[in-house]
């Protein structure tokens, strides 16, 4: 119902062409109202309290003449420039300081008036003093021209801008490849260590298990060669065995024989027996037998010197016959 009543009070105000809000008292523009009359393109606020301009009143491309003399506005909105069809507009004594880059966009404008308004110094040298029609037919045309040129500023700086981010983009894409790059041949290298890792392994293993076959080998044959040595040497060590024993059994038969002669011998000399008749002979015998010797020194003593190697001999073959 507000609405609708809104509609009705804007219809009050319109007349031809012409919408007239001025001396209303308003603090804001009614815009969604203003849009269903695209007829009224020119529009009067002037003398009211006006602060700013929603960014929607940029979509009233419609509108011709435009007074907005004599409110409280401190800005404008960015998108301005969109008011293609604006022709004339008026923003006596405001607080403007600066005009939002695309004001340059407003190529039709013909008539401007930025007098009473706090403009900063290059922007009020721009507008002049509007003091009549013709100046401000020729603060349009300067004013645009100096807004243009910011306009190429801001151009040129947002080129430099974003040629600036593309080539740190490009800069960060380069540094991702590279670090791509590298940990890729890190991975290779790592992979390649791992694998020349395994292979030393695998060639150990097959050393060692190379090493224990040929050392089992050896063993084996060690082993065969000693029980070949053990059972040739016990053949060589077996052969003379019976010999030795016969001969040890000789000399101990000899020697017990010539221990008994000289027990008999001693018996027949050293007791009461040597005058019995069985002693004569025996005392005969031992005295030819010690005659003989006598005689025979030399060969006595070759013979004990055989019986002592024969004794050492048969001693030595008993010990390593018991060991």
């Amino acid at each position: 119902m507000s609405k609708n009543s809104k509609v009705l009070n804007l219809k009050d105000k319109i007349s031809g062409n012409e919408m007239d809000l001025s001396l209303c008292n308003l603090t804001e523009v009614p815009v969604r109202e203003l849009a269903f009359f695209t007829k009224a393109t020119v529009l009067d606020l002037s003398c009211n309290n006006i602060t700013s301009l929603p960014p929607e009143f940029c979509n009233l491309t419609h509108l011709v003449k435009v007074d907005l003399s004599k409110n409280q506005l401190t800005c404008l909105p960015d998108d301005l420039g969109n008011l293609t069809n604006l022709q004339h507009l008026d923003l006596y004594n405001n607080k403007l300081t600066v005009l939002p880059v695309s004001f340059s966009q407003l190529r039709g404008l013909k008539w401007l008036d930025l007098k009473d308004n706090p403009l900063e110094p290059d922007l009020a040298k721009a507008a002049g003093d509007c003091l009549d029609e013709k100046q401000c037919k020729q603060c349009s045309s300067k004013v645009l021209q100096h807004m243009r040129g910011l306009q190429e500023e801001v151009d040129r700086a947002r080129e430099k801008r974003l040629l600036r981010e593309k080539e740190l983009e490009r800069k960060k894409e380069v540094k991702q490849r590279e670090r791509e790059a590298r940990e890729k041949e890190a991975r290779k290298r790592e992979k390649a260590e791992e694998k020349e890792k395994r292979r030393k392994e695998y060639n150990a293993q097959m050393a060692a298990t190379a090493a224990r076959e040929q050392q089992k080998k050896k063993n084996e044959e060690k082993k065969k060669k000693n029980g070949q040595t053990a059972a040739d040497k016990k053949v060589v060590e077996s052969a003379p065995k019976p010999r030795r024993s016969l001969i040890g059994l000789m000399f101990k038969l000899l020697l017990l024989l010539l221990l008994g002669l000289a027990g008999v011998a001693a018996a027949c000399r050293l007791t009461d027996l040597q005058k019995e008749a069985m002693c004569v002979p025996v005392n005969a015998a031992v005295d030819d037998g010690l005659s003989w010797a006598r005689e025979q020194e030399v060969v006595v003593r070759q013979l004990v010197s055989n019986l002592s190697s024969a004794a050492k001999e048969f001693l030595e073959s008993t010990q390593a016959s018991k060991n």
